[in-house]
């Protein structure tokens, strides 16, 4: 009996460890990230060094520039969404080559987003005048479809 409860101590103390080494390595690499917090999902630790997901806007940030009365376009999506996966490379390049300043909101570290927003899906890119919304984009689409999107923006104006 006593060797059992040393040989399950032992399992016990061997898996503290490995959720200790593995919360301490997240919390490494989420060190000095453009979320700014301290704890992020491992689906947005996993994108942290992807070209892709470098123009972040923080929630503050975006509730501030529309009550600015901005300009701005935000892709709201989701680090775990296969659409926004699919998504992601399409639009971003196509939004720099159509010099569109194209913000990405993170809803699965900000979820107050989905409401805030009314996203009902992801992806999602909305473009607000003025602080109010003009034109939304729900769902993945192809590239053709999207540069006829961001196209529209830069006519209508």
């Amino acid at each position: 009996m006593k060797k059992l409860l040393a040989f399950g101590g032992i399992i016990i103390a061997l898996f503290a460890a490995i959720a200790f080494v593995t919360s301490y390595e997240q919390n490494e690499a989420a060190k000095g990230n453009p979320y700014h917090k301290n704890e992020l999902h491992p689906a947005t630790i996993a994108q942290l060094d992807d070209p892709n997901y470098r123009n972040i806007i923080l929630p503050a940030e975006l509730k501030q520039q529309l009550a600015d009365g901005k300009t701005l376009t935000v892709y709201f999506y989701s680090p775990t969404c296969p659409h926004c996966q699919r998504t992601t490379p399409i639009v971003v390049p196509l939004a720099k080559e159509l010099g569109t300043d194209l913000k990405l909101f993170n809803l699965l570290e900000f979820e107050d987003g989905w409401d805030a927003y009314h996203i009902e899906a992801t992806p999602t890119i909305v473009h607000y005048e003025n602080g109010k919304e003009i034109k939304r984009i729900e769902g993945y689409h192809d590239e053709q479809t999207f540069r006829n999107w961001f196209s529209s923006l830069h006519s209508e104006k």
